[in-house]
């Protein structure tokens, strides 16, 4: 799903807010101060400390970290409902800050759509007129915006509940119309801000098998934002997670599960499973090494791609004791041995 083709990159991006955030973030610069530091000292909040990332297409980018974290204060900059204090914000190529207001009403209608945790839908609006508020605010005729509309419920699965109003609907139900709306002005970039947290386990897992299912087919850059690290590992391609405004690091679930960039981060992924996540590449030992020490490799060997998941591994070494052999595209790259599957499993394990 991943690209080398970068859609959206933000750099040093800051969200100060009070009275004087310039000369707050000028404080910060010259003095070192820190967050508490700038609240008693000016009285402004520290909401987004000099983020900087960038997200390819097709990819889906889950921002993660507690509540006051600054994740949602961040996403509010890509389409600037906030204003960064400083900081560089582009977008298909598109310098989003130097748009003036009417190019930001329409770089938001035509380059991104937007899905709130809260669905935000229209209670005197059918469902069909619901989803097609965009294309309805960008002028296209009503025949043509109900069919686009229509076509787009059918996609959500929810074709047969045009007609209903939203007070109609269960609550999951509403979540996938809030998305279809999104979705029918055909946005390079999507934005969704805790989309499923006021849902109920069972719905809430029901949409992210939903979501993940779109996602493949149209391949719509996302950046998702999440309090949930097992819903982040679920969904995204990468996470970042953020602390204090600040996105302390990185990477896909298993970079960040097997290499945590701090004690924050590995408390943060403590309780999270590795048998999903991590994979043969990150468990094997190299291949050199092992024949150094053991000799060669058996010509009975089970082989596994490098993707193969610990889960599987565990599987395939229950009845058998000999090393299994990793490979990338028919070539011997690694070894995993059963004493590779227990530390790693260890490792992933809280232990007094």
């Amino acid at each position: 799903m991943q690209t080398n083709d970068c859609v959206i990159e933000i750099s040093n991006v800051w969200k100060i807010f009070g009275a004087k955030p310039e000369a707050a973030l000028q404080a910060i610069r010259d003095r070192g101060l820190s967050k508490s530091d700038v609240l008693a000292e000016f009285n402004s909040v520290v909401g987004v400390a000099d983020v900087s990332l960038s997200v390819n297409r097709g990819e889906i980018f889950c921002i993660m970290g507690l509540s006051g974290s600054g994740k949602s204060t961040l996403v509010r900059h890509f389409n600037r409902l906030l204003e960064p204090t400083a900081g560089k914000i582009e977008i298909e190529g598109t310098n989003v800050m130097a748009l003036g207001p009417k190019e930001l009403q329409t770089f938001r209608n035509r380059k991104i759509g937007m899905v709130f945790q809260n669905f935000a839908l229209m209670p005197h609006r059918s469902v069909l007129d619901n989803v097609a508020m965009p294309l309805e605010i960008r002028q296209v005729a009503k025949n043509e915006r109900l069919r686009q509309a229509a076509a787009i419920l059918d996609i959500v699965e929810l074709g047969a509940w045009g007609a209903k109003f939203a007070h109609e609907l269960s609550g999951g139900m509403q979540q996938r119309v809030g998305l279809a709306r999104a979705l029918a002005a055909n946005p390079d970039v999507l934005l969704m801000d805790e989309p499923f947290s006021a849902l109920d386990p069972l719905i809430r897992r029901q949409l992210q098998d939903e979501f993940i299912r779109l996602s493949k087919i149209l391949k719509k850059t996302t950046i998702f934002i999440t309090h949930d690290l097992d819903e982040a590992v679920r969904i995204g391609d990468r996470i970042a997670i953020m602390r204090d405004g600040k996105v302390v690091q990185i990477g896909t679930a298993e970079d960040i599960v097997m290499n945590p960039a701090d004690d924050y981060v590995a408390d943060f992924v403590a309780g999270i499973s590795r048998l999903k996540v991590v994979h043969a590449h990150a468990v094997m030992q190299p291949l050199d090494n092992f024949i150094a020490k053991n000799g060669p490799v058996s010509s009975n060997a089970r082989c596994v791609d490098g993707h193969e998941t610990l889960s599987n591994l565990i599987n395939l070494a229950i009845d058998d004791e000999n090393p299994i052999l990793v490979q990338d595209g028919g070539t011997d790259i690694g070894i995993v041995t059963r004493a590779d599957l227990l530390r790693t499993v260890i490792e992933g394990t809280e232990v007094s």
